[in-house]
């Protein structure tokens, strides 16, 4: 019974949080608002620690009275402004480089840009104040928002919305769920260790896991790569290859030719891409803006029955360094149509070409 006193008693939770991070509780009043800005701007700047639990702790702080909610609230949403208006210059600054970047760190990297790219083509510069709620998205919205045409002010004004929201609501959520927080540093304490033991823990166990997806994937690739040579020497042969560009359509701005005889193709559609793959033996080339799009479709192409896929790394930029064809659009029409629809964005991404041999009518698709 007077275990259970002890846990609803806000003092407690306090004092418990703070031995938990190894952090004086006679320094809470004059450092918590530093320790919180200090984590919120390390974690929009990319360094794989968590903001979350450091705001909620903060946030049982104040319902204990030991921090001041217009003191916290102030520190977070400036750490986050500074951190986001860091990747927004430098998105403006180094543009297609930066974003290329960010995108060959990881395959969701790249997804998490495409997203991003998405969702700024239907919504708008509104987007940046609800991506600090999606995983990945906070990091990949400032700096692609840099590489678009949005005023600096409006860019500014939508973080700032979007930091305050974002950090009132983990804090008072601390605040409202701070007898379950003290139940966790109960658990946590019985066990001897310290929040920072589990942070740390959990980042190398998530860093080690991309590390791995990585490594799978570059040990694929570099297993199933051919030349730009092998592509421009099927073109000229009697049954030439079908080519599907899949890129997305802001990619589509600033390059408006294409691979000879490609086809658009809608990557994000598995229908589209299920009605392009043909059911003849013929060989079909995918031109990708990124290797998770590249990984998605070598998958539709295997349940599709493909065999034997292959990648060329590069896409159109290595194939015009080699110097070979381009063919325009079909019409400027088209090409006119595509540009409104996307008029603030560049290519971000760099290709990934895919290749595969579709199996014989009536075959079962042969090995996978």
């Amino acid at each position: 019974m007077q275990a259970q006193q002890t846990c609803r008693s806000p003092s407690f939770v306090t004092s418990g949080v703070l031995q938990l991070i190894e952090f004086p509780q006679s320094e809470i009043s004059t450092w918590g608002g530093g320790v919180v800005f200090l984590n919120v701007l390390l974690t929009r700047l990319g360094v794989p620690i968590p903001a979350v639990p450091v705001l909620l702790f903060a946030g049982s702080a104040i319902a204990s009275g030991t921090l001041s909610f217009w003191y916290v609230l102030p520190a977070a949403v400036l750490g986050a402004l500074i951190g986001d208006g860091i990747w927004f210059i430098a998105g403006r600054r180094y543009g297609q480089r930066l974003i290329n970047a960010l995108s060959r760190l990881s395959m969701s990297a790249g997804t998490h840009v495409r997203t991003a790219r998405s969702l700024f083509e239907r919504f708008g510069a509104p987007i940046v104040s609800v991506s600090k709620f999606v995983p990945g998205l906070g990091i990949a919205t400032p700096p692609l928002m840099g590489t678009t045409r949005v005023d600096p002010k409006i860019f500014l004004a939508w973080d700032l919305l979007g930091a305050s929201v974002w950090a009132t609501f983990w804090l008072l959520g601390g605040a409202v769920f701070e007898k379950q927080l003290s139940l966790f540093v109960l658990s946590v304490r019985a066990h001897g260790t310290t929040v920072i033991d589990l942070v740390l823990a959990a980042s190398l166990l998530y860093f080690v896991y991309r590390c791995i997806q990585r490594w799978r994937f570059r040990r694929w690739l570099k297993r199933v790569r051919i030349t730009q040579e092998q592509l421009e020497a099927t073109l000229r042969t009697e049954s030439p290859p079908i080519i599907l560009d899949a890129r997305p359509e802001s990619a589509l701005l600033d390059d408006t030719h294409r691979i000879p005889g490609a086809q658009r193709l809608d990557a994000t559609s598995q229908a589209d891409i299920e009605e392009a793959l043909p059911e003849r033996n013929r060989v079909v080339y995918c031109v990708c803006q990124d290797e998770a799009t590249a990984m998605r479709i070598t998958q539709q192409m295997r349940r599709k029955g493909f065999t034997r896929i292959r990648a060329l790394k590069g896409g159109l930029d290595a194939w015009a360094r080699r110097g070979y064809a381009f063919d325009p659009f079909p019409s400027r029409a088209s090409a006119a149509a595509l540009a409104a629809r996307v008029k603030s964005l560049r290519a971000e991404t760099e290709a990934v070409t895919l290749r595969g041999v579709a199996p014989k009518r009536g075959t079962s698709g042969g090995r996978r």
